[in-house]
């Protein structure tokens, strides 16, 4: 079976971003797939092109990835990353139509501009449709304050039932997102979550040598590896930072890129922020060394509602590290890491209670480890990229018609 892949921000495991899909794809070839990517050259994370360039090129197992060219401005602003979602719908959907021997399109959401690529491609080859979602789109946008105009809203909420209703198979990455999909008329919806390799992490490796690079020796490192965009709320983190002002051996380390990094920076200087440490995104293949070098993983979102469903995927990446999760996000993704005893819940926007819960695992170290080994345990058991690629690939079987 040919899987042909439509995705924007796609990320290969050697590049900075989320590789869940990259990782997927191996993973498929390996089960006896082929699978064909289309994607832009921008990376979400940086904004830039990063060499990337326009063109076909196959990695080391057999994953085919086709680059074409769409608007750049990711962090210019709302409206110019609109237009470079417009701009590769209709770049990624010329070049899908005349990928070969096709048997079903995967696409996915956000940004739900691609996913109607998806749906014209298969509709013209009369193939299947697998739509992803991963996030709420648009209702996370409108919740967050960065899409306002009502015409717009309108537009939105039309694309996203209409692919729900015209999809042959849906997969959600959290079983939070199936009451709002099956309300805007999905079916056939499979939770296929956010997975990890943990070949790729170490918990038993003690990331001295990046420890050494930033002067992190003999401190605790609280590490956030990730977007730093409107959603993550990293500046109660910064606040969360001041709070422990007097605990020297306590240290920040903010990992990552986005349009509100310059802001943040700005920030921590005005606030004379000595235990803050900002570093640029470094492609997946290397996060180990930095994983390994922390001793507690952040994951945190504004304190919206809508939050609630998600399955943050750093939260896996942590946990497969053999980290403790300090958690600043409520709903489903708390009664996974309560429910395995992985890592330590604060009422998100809550930056003195998130100082306290740092303070306690800082003082405790054996039950920092304790957290970590149980997360651990619990992608081994549950959440392997092995097990959802097979999930996938059940889900992509379904989608091509009989």
């Amino acid at each position: 079976m040919h899987i042909l892949l439509i995705h924007q921000a796609f990320a290969a495991i050697d590049e900075p971003g989320g590789t869940r899909h990259h990782e997927m794809a191996r993973q498929l070839v390996g089960l006896g797939y082929r699978v064909t990517v289309v994607t832009g050259t921008i990376s979400y994370m940086t904004g830039g092109s990063g060499g990337r360039r326009p063109g076909h090129s196959v990695d080391d197992v057999g994953v085919e990835v086709i680059r074409c060219r769409a608007y750049g401005g990711w962090h210019a602003s709302f409206p110019a990353r609109v237009f470079s979602f417009l701009t590769f719908m209709i770049s990624s959907t010329w070049k899908a139509a005349f990928v070969p021997d096709v048997d079903v399109v995967w696409t996915t959401s956000p940004p739900i501009f691609q996913a109607a690529s998806g749906w014209v491609v298969a509709r013209l080859r009369r193939i299947g449709l697998m739509l992803e979602i991963r996030d709420l789109w648009p209702e996370f946008a409108v919740a967050v304050g960065v899409l306002r105009q009502p015409i717009l809203i309108r537009l939105s909420l039309w694309l996203e039932s209409f692919l729900y209703r015209h999809a042959d198979q849906i997969a959600v990455n959290s079983p939070g997102f199936v009451e709002h999909v099956t309300a805007g008329g999905g079916r056939d919806i499979q939770v296929i979550p956010n997975g990890v390799d943990p070949t790729m992490f170490h918990p038993e490796d003690t990331g001295d040598a990046f420890r050494q690079e930033h002067g992190l020796v003999g401190k605790f490192v609280v590490l956030y590896a990730g977007a730093h965009g409107m959603s993550n709320d990293l500046g109660v983190l910064l606040q969360t930072a001041g709070y422990l002002a007097d605990r020297p051996e306590i240290a920040f380390v903010l990992l990552g890129d986005g349009k509100e990094k310059p802001a943040l920076q700005a920030d921590a200087a005005a606030r004379g922020l000595e235990n803050v440490t900002f570093l640029p995104p470094l492609a997946k293949n290397r996060m180990s060394q930095v994983l390994s070098a922390a001793d507690l993983g952040v994951a945190i979102l504004k304190p919206i509602p809508a939050y609630k469903t998600t399955y943050p995927n750093k939260v896996f990446d942590y946990m497969a590290a053999g980290r403790p999760v300090l958690l600043a996000i409520d709903g489903v993704i708390r009664d996974l890491v309560e429910g395995a005893d992985a890592g330590v819940y604060t009422e998100p926007g809550d930056a003195p209670a998130m100082a306290e819960a740092i303070r306690g695992l800082a003082s405790d170290p054996k039950r920092a480890r304790e957290l970590g080994a149980n997360g651990r345990r619990l992608v081994e058991a549950r959440f392997t990229r092995r097990q959802t690629a097979e999930q996938m690939a059940a889900a992509l079987r379904k989608a091509v018609p009989s």
